[in-house]
């Protein structure tokens, strides 16, 4: 008779003895015979003896065939025994004593190099079964005593019959409470009438029932995720007479997969920017409500002013200051927390934050537990909080990156019943992980690119230089994406004869490289335009000079990847330029300007074979009103007249800077006094969802918009233009032409005799007498006489004289000659080369410049109060 095993708790297996296993299970309750490859018996146990009344010794190493009574019956053939896993059914064996037996075999084909024989047979023996009774008691208690789900069976009228002991457990009632109620009245809820519509479609239909709930049952203290199957149970003739529910509990496997999302999704949604705060938000966005009812996020205020996170992060000795920079809470407003948004709060030694960040390691605390009630005793604020919300359970995670500690993120649950558990804790070390090296990426990048911004602002002009030709005014915008700082740069220039030049760049690619490319390309172009050079042959130079620069950035990058990768990467770097500035110049026939030059600024040149750039130069004269223009793969200028007409001024095709190969040529045209320049950079009339003709048509409708004033227009130029944050830099300049009157100008020819010169004394200081400028005479007449001595006596006729009366006295002296003074330090005993030098002392400054048809020697007297 079986003996009854006491129950007890599961535990695992714990590797009983063979021993014990076998005295156990009775081994000779199975016939147990063993074969080799070739079918040869190798054992032969004592139940198989009972079975066939052979013993061991009368078998082994005798073929098994010889113990068949009739062959083996296999539908469809007998495959080989070498394909067999697995082989049952009805055997014909021989008793010793002569008789007959069909048995019932089961036979296993071990695989090759097994340890023991290839085939292992075996056979219950009949009659040594315990009693048919005990099935059905079985059947009864593992019903009832099931441990692995919740089950109950329903009649054909949803009526409940029975309920195992986990059924019981989950709905706090015992199964004669329960015998007889529907499931929506034993489950007063969506979830029960759920399952009710369920069991009457198995009733119909037959078809098996599947659903997730996620609920609290009546007999449960927190919510559980159930896997309820509903299933039909049928007689021998396949009539439905009643259904099974099963509710497994899936609470750990649901939670499992609710994290492996939590953490995909913020793979998605953290460092999506590059903005810290908007980064440290979208962390706690993640976490609540999802894992915590409250999330903050806490940076050390060290970090505000320094480029670098302190090396000890955590005071040995006094409090810790860590800046609020995100919160998020189920309560709108989030009214739980202490700290606002923004604002610095100190936390002492012993506090969850502070021993988070000196471990180094995330941490969990009750509410109930001694080092945080010991924390909430100094602060009465934070105590007066917990109490009031409820709050029972809190886990602290240092942020940290790349070995910087950057903060901490702070978790509480006051909404959820369940306290925070170890799978939670490291759920959040997780995210807050993955949200620390974004946080630190975009701390970086905003410190890198404040560096840029500042050092390209240093390298703007701070104000405009006080000239008379044009009213100027200018913006200037930096990227607001990802792309970084550029090189866009404007610059007004004041030059010999009230003239004025304006300039507009924009060096391609973003970052540090490109703004002190800027930079450079910013002098060159003031020192160039200081000597007066024509704007075509002032583009010529220019272009050499990037040109220039790109191969010795070339041999740099040739020299460091030498080796290595040496061809591939001077290849690359070094037509990298060409191949862009190629493009755009084809693309100039239609616009003006390079469109791959002038879109290439969106992407990134920080390699130093990309280096070239866009540039627009313009020079407006106001006593003549004549504005000249050259480009290099650059925007169109606009015009803008008095009446609100707005005209492109058409250039030549032109290539970038950098390109060489093809000359720059320059457009003059005559403009009204009060027109409008407009000269910017692409990133004004480009973006990514706007093409070119269309930021045209639009800049043109925003220059002819009425306003208040120069920078008004700017303004409003902006914004008609421009998103919210801008994809690429810009640069406006906007100049207002002035031009000066016939009375402000006197122009004399001089005869290339050294006696005109005392007649033109006498013209200049009456001239000066008509203007009021008495006080200047003295000067003015040295300065004419010394400029127009030496150019009869050492240049070429014809020699012309002008003054011109503004905000400053300007005497110019032409003559027909290439040859240019130069100062030079006179001896004792010459009798000459000491007027140039007292020009020089005597104005403000003084210069000359090339003409088509000679040169002209000027200088200026400022006319402006002591």
């Amino acid at each position: 008779m079986e003996q009854p095993v006491t129950a007890g708790r599961a535990t695992r297996s714990s590797g009983a003895e063979p021993e014990a296993l076998e005295a156990l299970v009775g081994t000779s309750l199975t016939a147990r015979v063993t074969l080799d490859e070739r079918g040869l018996l190798t054992g032969w146990n004592e139940g198989a003896e009972r079975l066939l009344g052979y013993t061991a010794e009368q078998l082994t190493g005798r073929p098994a065939a010889d113990l068949l009574a009739e062959p083996i019956p296999v539908r469809g053939g007998l495959p080989t025994l070498a394909g067999l896993p697995r082989w049952n059914g009805d055997v014909a064996l021989r008793h010793r004593d002569g008789r007959t037996l069909t048995v019932g075999i089961l036979a296993h084909h071990r695989p090759p190099g097994a340890d023991g024989p290839a085939w292992l047979v075996l056979s219950a023996l009949t009659g040594r079964q315990p009693p048919t009774g005990l099935d059905e008691s079985l059947v009864s208690w593992s019903f009832a005593q099931s441990p692995c789900c919740a089950q109950a069976i329903y009649d054909t009228r949803l009526r409940l019959r029975r309920a195992n002991a986990d059924m019981e457990r989950a709905t706090a009632l015992t199964e004669e409470e329960m015998r007889g109620l529907r499931v929506s009245e034993i489950v007063d809820d969506d979830a029960g009438r759920r399952a009710e519509l369920g069991m009457a479609h198995v009733l119909r239909t037959g078809e098996p029932q599947y659903e997730e709930p996620y609920l609290r049952a009546p007999g449960e203290s927190h919510e559980h995720a159930w896997s309820i199957f509903l299933s039909a149970l049928r007689d021998h003739e396949g009539t439905i007479r009643g259904v099974c529910l099963s509710a497994h509990d899936m609470t750990e496997q649901f939670w499992a997969r609710k994290r492996l999302q939590l953490i995909a999704e913020a793979s998605r949604h953290i460092g999506s920017t590059l903005d810290v705060t908007r980064t440290a938000q979208e962390l706690t966005d993640v976490t609540v409500p999802v894992l915590a009812d409250f999330a903050g996020v806490d940076l050390l205020a060290a970090l505000d002013d320094a480029p670098e996170p302190p090396a000890r992060p955590v005071p040995a000795d006094g409090p810790l200051l860590l800046r609020r920079a995100a919160l998020r809470s189920v309560t709108p407003g989030a009214p739980e927390s202490v700290v606002a948004a923004g604002a610095v709060d100190a936390y002492p030694p012993g506090s969850l934050p502070f021993e988070s960040l000196r471990t180094g390691r995330p941490a969990l605390q009750e509410v109930t537990d001694p080092a945080f009630t010991a924390w909430l005793a100094r602060d009465p604020a934070r105590a007066a909080r917990v109490r009031a919300f409820g709050i029972h359970s809190v886990m602290a995670v240092p942020l940290a990156a790349r070995g910087t500690t950057l903060g901490v993120a702070f978790f509480a649950r006051h909404r959820t019943q369940d306290p925070f558990r170890h799978d939670d804790l490291v759920l959040a070390g997780e995210l807050v992980a993955r949200a620390a090296v974004s946080i630190d990426n975009a701390r970086r990048y905003t410190r890198e690119r404040a560096t840029a911004v500042t050092l390209q602002r240093s390298l703007l002009p701070r104000r405009l230089p006080r000239q008379a030709a044009v009213e100027v005014a200018s913006r200037y915008l930096p990227a607001g994406g990802h792309a970084g700082v550029g090189g866009d740069w404007f610059d007004v220039i004041p030059l010999s004869g009230a003239r004025v030049a304006l300039v507009v760049g924009d060096v391609v690619g973003h970052g540090l490289v490109a703004s002190a490319t800027m930079g450079r390309l910013r002098t060159a172009v003031r020192t160039l335009a200081d000597i007066d050079l024509p704007c075509d042959e002032l583009l010529t130079h220019l272009d050499d000079l990037v040109a220039r620069l790109n191969t010795e950035e070339d041999s740099d990058t040739e020299r460091r990847t030498r080796g290595s990768t040496r061809g591939s990467a001077a290849t690359a770097a070094g037509t990298g330029i060409a191949e862009t500035a190629g493009t755009g110049s084809a693309e100039t026939a239609r616009t003006g300007s390079a469109e791959t030059a002038g879109t290439g600024s969106a992407g990134s040149a920080e390699t130093a074979g990309d280096l070239g750039a866009t540039c627009l130069y313009a020079v407006y004269d106001p006593v003549t009103r004549r504005c000249c223009f050259a480009g290099a793969g650059h925007p169109l200028p606009a015009v803008v007249s008095p009446e609100g007409t707005v005209d492109f001024v058409g250039l030549p095709t032109s290539p970038p800077l950098g390109v060489g190969g093809l000359p720059y040529e320059a457009t003059e045209v005559v403009v009204p006094e009060g027109s409008l320049l407009a000269l910017y950079t692409n990133g004004l009339i480009e973006t990514p969802n706007r093409d070119l003709d269309t930021g045209v048509d639009r800049l043109r409708e925003a220059l002819t918009r009425p306003a208040a004033s120069l920078d008004a227009l700017c303004d409003t130029v902006l914004a008609d233009l421009l998103p919210p944050r801008p994809a690429d830099d810009v640069a406006l300049l906007i100049a207002r032409t002035r031009a000066l009157d016939e009375r402000q100008v006197a122009t004399w020819s001089v005869p290339s005799d050294p006696s005109a010169v005392a007649q033109t004394r006498k013209d200049v200081v009456a001239q000066l007498e008509r203007w009021g400028l008495s006080d200047t005479v003295f000067v003015t007449e040295l300065v004419v006489s010394e400029l127009v001595t030496n150019a009869i006596r050492h240049a070429q006729p014809p020699v012309q004289l002008r003054l011109i009366h503004d905000s400053t006295l300007i005497c110019e002296v032409s003559d027909g000659g290439s040859t240019a003074p130069h100062l030079r330090r006179a001896r004792t005993y010459d009798e000459g080369g000491r007027g140039l030098l007292l020009v020089a002392q005597l104005t403000e400054r003084w210069g000359t410049r090339q003409s088509g048809t000679g040169k002209t020697i000027w200088a200026e007297q400022d006319l402006s109060p002591a």
